[in-house]
């Protein structure tokens, strides 16, 4: 089994690693190959005010009068060693600027995934064992929190929460009460995928014989739930916070405009109004960086939860998780 899982393992972050270089790859390609070559018209654009030095400067650290390839390999051996390359705004390197801005997308995103688990399990465990009408209500709940635009709630808490209740103010964004209703915003929207997933698994897992059995020897519903149902409903929440940590990061450059916060939403914001395409590129990498490592822990995960998982060798060299249904 550990051999099994150590070449699961390592070939699971393999392809993650592929996976990588290509998003970096096509990134390029988007930016330098499409007609029109939009860093050599953004170096050129009168209204940039770019001197001559300054655009030979870049061309040469760019490798912009190079072969395409040449351009891709540079800028590919450049992604490998941390290198990011330098804003063609800012004039400092990329590297510096998202440092300066993650840690608090990067806080924003964490707690708006801790709203979202904590809420979305209240709203699955109120459907299961709330009496009616209450339980039943809660079930259109994830439905309601996905038709609400995440911005209409970051207006609305702000006004309830900041101008009338004074609880926040809103010119200090980065402080601790607007960082938690800046998670609270994100994670309403989060939590309803979460939810939903959890409460047609737990419903699966109560309908089983073994809860029935359980139930017949006389055991509650709260000790039912933490026993038995709770651990193999949760796993498949495992997979759904992989994927949906996209989303979270691609909504937190909306909570931020909404609450005015600094991070990589108003980094891309002002990237976009300039035209600074290294660090666009930057960007889109850095997310998918994110993306493919936060999937590849559940996937290298998810065998260790669930004992009816087993990784099993197929076609020699193929090894992929099973789950084995009794």
């Amino acid at each position: 089994m550990r051999n099994a899982y150590l070449s699961y393992a390592a070939r699971r972050s393999g392809q993650a690693v592929v996976v990588i270089l290509l998003a970096y790859v096509f990134t390029f390609v988007v930016i330098t190959v499409l007609p029109g070559d939009p860093v050599t018209n953004t170096l050129r654009n009168p209204q940039n005010g770019f001197t001559e030095e300054e655009i030979a400067r870049i061309v040469s650290y760019y490798r912009l009068d190079e072969p395409v390839l040449v351009q891709l390999w540079d800028s590919l051996t450049r992604f490998l060693t941390g290198d990011l390359g330098v804003s063609l705004r800012a004039n400092r390197s990329v590297s510096e600027l998202l440092l300066d801005v993650l840690p608090s997308t990067l806080v924003l995103a964490a707690s708006a995934l801790a709203v979202a688990v904590v809420l979305a399990f209240a709203i699955a465990l109120g459907v299961q064992y709330l009496p009616a009408p209450f339980g039943p209500a809660l079930r259109s709940v994830p439905s309601l929190f996905l038709s609400v635009p995440g911005f209409l709630i970051g207006l609305l808490l702000i006004q309830l929460f900041s101008f009338r209740l004074g609880l926040f103010r809103a010119i200090d964004s980065e402080g601790t009460a607007a960082t938690f209703f800046a998670a609270v915003t994100l994670g309403i929207w989060v939590s309803a995928q979460i939810a939903e997933v959890l409460i047609a698994n737990l419903d699966g897992e109560a309908a089983q014989d073994y809860a029935a059995v359980a139930r017949s020897r006389g055991l509650g519903q709260v000790a039912l739930l933490l026993r038995h149902l709770l651990k193999p409903s949760s796993l498949p929440v495992v997979t759904v916070l992989a994927l949906m940590v996209g989303e979270v990061l691609g909504g937190a450059v909306i909570t931020e405009a909404v609450f005015g916060r600094t991070g990589v939403g108003s980094l891309v914001e002002r990237s976009v109004t300039t035209q600074d395409l290294p660090v666009l590129q930057a960007v889109v990498t850095l997310a998918a960086v994110v993306f493919v490592l936060v999937n590849l822990f559940a996937d290298l995960v998810y065998p260790l939860l669930d004992p009816r998982v087993h990784l099993v060798d197929r076609a020699r060299s193929t090894l992929k998780p099973e789950v084995l249904v009794p």
